[in-house]
Formats: structure tokens, sequence, C-alpha cells
């Protein structure tokens, strides 16, 4: 194995050049352990690494830790010694969504990679609404989208067109296929996108194929697959972590636990080269001003009434433009609040060293 199949190339030479003389070695990680990682280097060697606590304290978010698909300065310990994650490089791209609940922190999904595949079905599972959420994301990350409309096998060649056709016209510049597991030569497609270096994710609902199209990619039974409900098509969760693989024939894979809600991590602009359709009407409006409301001179609702754009477009646009803007200012407050503690305590530090200069002044 080499740095280069790991995904390695100039520009992380470049960021890691500082590290050259401390000794310190390019590692790219593999697994998250919680408190420990995994680490693959160029030799082929795989450790079991920590995290030096000025890594973690540098990091001002939880995302700004490692995760895996970093690549890290890692010095190598001797026998019965740690492995120490010394540095991280920058991400040269990073998919990632708002974590769940009422947060309004990052979570990382995998970073460095250049494909993100995203496994649906023509069945239950297909939702455009949730199609644009993850094309927002794929859009913030700067990775190729790549959409599996899979378990072919289980509907008709009518509703599987019908499926890639719509995602389709939703995002032209993602690459769609029908597959099926019963019929492998629908996947060659996938693998001519893994050559060496080039790393790929997986991202999707449970219950959609997932870990048997990876299975399949491996060779062999990597991970465990579930049976599938008979009623509902769906499956349990089949991975539970996330994990980067290197194939024998070249690329690596990171698979991911299925996600049930994508939560949104993205800008206005991101989301306005997601809808370019309704951005380019928005421009024909009569008003500048315009709130795309039931006036007159609204070229938006004027297309949606001649059918030249679907209504549920527009309001899933107007949804995630909302999702966004509430998930700024939720950020900007959190930064105001920091700033307001950051204050208070460089205040409060202040007073004890003056307190402590007039004691020792007086002794």
């Amino acid at each position: 194995m080499t740095l280069e199949e790991l995904g390695w190339n100039e520009e992380f030479a470049f960021e890691f050049s500082p590290y050259l003389e401390k000794k310190w070695e390019p590692a790219r990680l593999i697994r998250d352990n919680k408190i420990t990682y995994g680490a693959l280097l160029g030799d082929g060697r795989e450790l079991e690494v920590v995290m030096s606590g000025k890594v973690y304290h540098d990091a001002e978010t939880d995302a700004e830790l490692p995760a895996v698909g970093d690549w890290v300065a890692l010095e190598v310990g001797g026998e019965n010694e740690e492995h120490v994650i010394r540095a991280r490089l920058p991400r040269q791209t990073c998919l990632s969504r708002k974590m769940s609940g009422r947060s309004t922190e990052e979570q990382v999904i995998a970073s460095n990679v250049q494909i993100v595949v995203v496994v649906t079905d023509a069945g239950p599972d297909f939702n455009l609404r949730r199609m644009e959420r993850y094309f927002a994301i794929i859009g913030r990350s700067r990775a190729k989208a790549v959409v599996l409309i899979n378990k072919a096998d289980l509907f008709s060649e009518e509703e599987n067109q019908a499926a890639a056709e719509a995602i389709r016209m939703q995002n032209p510049s993602a690459e769609v296929h029908v597959t099926t597991l019963r019929k492998k030569s629908s996947l060659k497609a996938l693998k001519s996108y893994l050559r060496t270096g080039v790393s790929m994710t997986f991202i999707g609902s449970s219950g959609t194929g997932k870990s048997s199209v990876i299975n399949h990619l491996l060779g062999g039974e990597y991970q465990w697959t579930d049976e599938v409900n008979e009623i509902t098509g769906k499956g349990r969760h089949t991975t539970t972590a996330r994990e980067l693989m290197v194939l024998r024939q070249g690329g690596i894979i990171i698979d991911n636990p299925g996600i049930r809600e994508v939560h949104m991590w993205t800008d206005e602009s991101t989301l306005r080269d997601q809808f370019s359709d309704i951005e380019e009407l928005a421009g024909k409006c009569r008003f500048d001003d315009c709130r795309h409301g039931p006036h007159a001179g609204c070229a938006i609702r004027d297309a949606v009434s001649e059918g030249k754009l679907a209504l549920s477009r527009l309001e899933g646009f107007f949804k995630l433009e909302e999702e966004i803007a509430k998930l700024r200012l939720s950020r900007e407050k959190r930064q105001m609040t920091v700033d307001r503690r950051d204050r208070r305590d460089l205040r409060i530090k202040s007073r004890n060293y003056e307190a402590k200069r007039n004691r020792y002044s007086e002794e």
C-alpha cells in the first residue's frame, strides 16, 4: 500500500511539509472508536491512535476534531507507547449536516471524499424533498453527487425510470443509475468511479441496500445485512459506525449508518445553486423585492400556475431557505453568547491579575 492509494496528493504533501522535520508520519483515519481512532499509514500499517491535548483544545467546535477520512500528522510511538495525532491537515472536501435535535453544531459525515453516493429506491424510500436536502449538503461539500435507484428488481421498469428521471430533472449535474444486486452488471457504472486514490462515501436511509452494494464492491460479506421487512420494504440499520475501507482493485469507500433525518448544514449561496431554476425565475419578477406571493408580476407564481414549476419544489425551496436562515440566526446567537462569555472571563482574569499584583506590591 502507498500513500497515493490512500488518497494522498500534492496539496496534502504541501500541508504536511512543516511536520517532516519533527519525524511525524502522515496517516489517514479509517475508524472513530470514540476514545481512540484507527489509522492507516502508507506502508500498510493499521494503528490505534489517540488525539493530543493540543489538537483537542485548538478545535473550536467538535466538527474541527479529527474525523473518519481526515489526514493527520502522527507521532508513532515506540513499543508500549501511544501513537499520537499531533495535527489534522486541512480538509479538501467535507460532507456534513447539522446535528439532530436543537443543537446548532456541525456533524461531519465524511471528509476528503470526491464522490458522494446517495442510495434510494423507487418505492417507500423515494422522496424528492429529501433528495433536495441531500443535494444541498453535497453541494456545500464540493464533492460529486451520484444517485442509485437501487433494488430495481422490486419495482417495475416504469417506476424505476420515472424515479431516475425525476431526480435528473431536479439536479441535472447528478449522475443517476438504476441498480439491483440481482443484476450485478447494473453496478458497473458505480465501479467506474473507483480509481486509485479516489474516495467515495455512501449515504441514504436504512433498508435501501447500501451495505449490500458495498459488500459487492468489496467482493465479500464485509458488512452484516439484515432481512428486509416484506410489508415496509425496509431493513434495520446494517452499519453502526463510519468506516473507511481501501479496495484491492483501487479506490476507497467510507460507509455511514443510515440517515433518518437530513438536517441542513449549508448556506444561502449553495442553496441557490441547487435551485438555480427558481433563482432564474426570481430575476424575472416585476419587483425587486417580490416575496413570491399571490401578487401580480411574480414570475415564480406564474410558472407554477402554468405548470412550468412544481409547487412542491417551490415549497421545498421556501422550507429549506427558512431552515437555513434559522440555523444562521442560531449560530450568530451562539457566537454572541460565546463572545460575551470570553469577554467576561477576560475581565475576571484581569481583575484577578490586578489583585495579585497589588498584593505583591504591598508586600
